[in-house]
C-alpha cells in the first residue's frame, strides 16, 4: 500500500527536479495521515496552461502560482448490487482500487516572480507551493484569517520536516 505521485514537467522555462518535489509531496501527505493505495498528480505547467485552468475552474483572469483540484467524493461501489461490492462464493476478491486524491498544478514562472517578491529562493517558493497544494487537496483552506494562520503554521511545520531539514 503506497502513495503514488505522478509528476510531470510540462514547461520548459525552469529546470524542475521532479524527484525532489515528489518526495516533499509524499512527506506532507503521510504527515497529514494519508494511508493506503492512493494517487496524486503533480504537474509543472507554463503560464498559458495555468491561466487557462485558472479561468476555467476559478473564474480568474491570468496565470497563478498553484491550483489544486481535489477529487470530491468516493468512487461508486463495485460488484453485485444488493450487497454493494461483496464477491460471491468462490470468487476471488478484486484488487484494491486506488483512492484518487487530486491534482496539483504549479507554474514555475509565476513562482520565480513570487520568489523575488517574497525574498526567497526559487526552490523555497516551489517547496511552499507543493506543500500548499497538498494541504488544499486535503481540505485545508485560507478563506478567513483564522484558517490562513492555521494553514500557514502547518505549511511551516511540513517544510521544516521535509524540505529545510534536507536542504541543510
Amino acid at each position: 500500500m503506497s502513495i503514488d505521485i505522478y509528476a510531470a514537467d510540462e514547461q520548459h522555462q525552469f529546470p524542475i527536479d521532479l524527484e525532489r518535489w515528489v518526495a516533499l509531496a509524499n512527506g506532507a501527505l503521510v504527515d497529514e495521515g494519508v494511508r493506503g493505495l492512493c494517487e496524486v498528480s503533480l504537474i509543472f505547467a507554463d503560464e498559458i496552461t495555468i491561466a487557462s485552468l485558472n479561468q476555467q475552474f476559478m473564474g480568474n483572469e491570468g496565470p497563478t502560482d498553484v491550483l489544486s483540484f481535489p477529487i470530491e467524493g468516493e468512487p461508486d461501489p463495485t460488484g453485485r448490487v444488493p450487497d454493494a461490492g461483496g464477491s460471491g462464493p468462490g470468487e476471488p476478491t478484486a484488487p484494491e482500487i486506488p483512492t484518487l486524491i487530486g491534482d496539483i498544478v504549479i507554474c514555475p514562472s509565476v513562482a520565480a516572480r513570487n520568489a523575488v517578491e517574497h525574498e526567497c529562493s526559487f526552490d523555497d517558493e516551489i517547496a511552499l507551493l507543493v506543500v500548499h497544494g497538498v494541504l488544499h487537496l486535503l481540505g485545508w483552506d485560507h478563506a478567513d484569517d483564522e484558517e490562513a494562520e492555521r494553514m500557514e503554521a502547518r505549511e511551516r511545520e511540513l517544510l521544516a520536516r521535509h524540505y529545510r531539514a534536507r536542504a541543510t
